[in-house]
This record gives C-alpha cells, structure tokens and sequence, in this order.
C-alpha cells in the first residue's frame, strides 16, 4: 500500500512539474515575468520552483518536490502568505486561471492577504488615487 502511495506522490510531482513549466512559458510568452527551474533529468523531475511577479513587487513562489508542495506570496521581500498541500495547489490554480485572464493589474487578493496592515493602506492609497 505504502508503496502504491508513494509511487502516485511522485507522479502528482512529474505532473505539477510539467504544469508549472507550461505556465512559464504561457505568461513569459505573455511578456508576463515569470520562470519555472526544475530539479532532476529527463523523464525523472523530483521537483520545481515556479516563480511569478503578479505586480510591481507582488510575486508568487510555487516549490513542489518529493519532499513536500508549498507556496509563498510575498510583497517588497516580505511573505504573505505561505500554504502548503492541497491549499497550495488550489491556490496555484486559482493564481493560474487570474495570470492567464489578463493583465496583473486585476490580480485579486486573497482575504489573508487583505487582512495585512499594509496592504490595507496600499489598496486605500490606490483607491483614492
């Protein structure tokens, strides 16, 4: 049994992996910053790092690997937001579907990161201007 789980663990890996590259070159392809560097060789991916600006100092770190899934949202080097497993794949997706929708600039916050302080202050800034 254990082995049956570890063997699907990997090929859910080999198929982030291959998504995520696919969503690289899709938004950098976009003129959209974004790069996808994966560990491993050929056919046998152990992982990724999937990183993407949303906005001017706004980006997304997407890691996955045999040794775990997770994801990091950050603001001007500070961390946001940081989900692991299944949150972080349902995040990915939600950020995939808003990256390839269109322009950054309508990038919907996630609630959590509504809730920083000074990211309040930036969307009251912004809505006032």
């Amino acid at each position: 049994m254990f082995s049956r789980l570890a063997n699907q663990y990997r090929s859910v890996v080999h198929d982030l992996v291959l998504s995520l590259q696919a969503l690289a070159d899709c938004l950098d392809q976009r003129g959209q910053t974004a790069s996808c560097y994966v560990c491993g060789d050929g056919d046998d991916n152990h992982g990724a790092s999937f990183v993407a600006e949303l906005e001017d100092r706004h980006m997304v770190r997407f890691l996955v690997s045999d040794f775990g899934i997770s994801w990091v949202e950050s603001r001007d080097g500070r961390e946001l937001v940081k989900l692991e497993g299944a949150e972080a794949i349902q995040e990915l997706q939600r950020v995939a579907a808003v990256l390839q929708s269109g322009p950054a600039s309508r990038w919907p916050r996630p609630a959590a990161v509504l809730a920083t302080p000074d990211i309040q202050a930036d969307s009251a800034l912004a809505e006032s201007a």
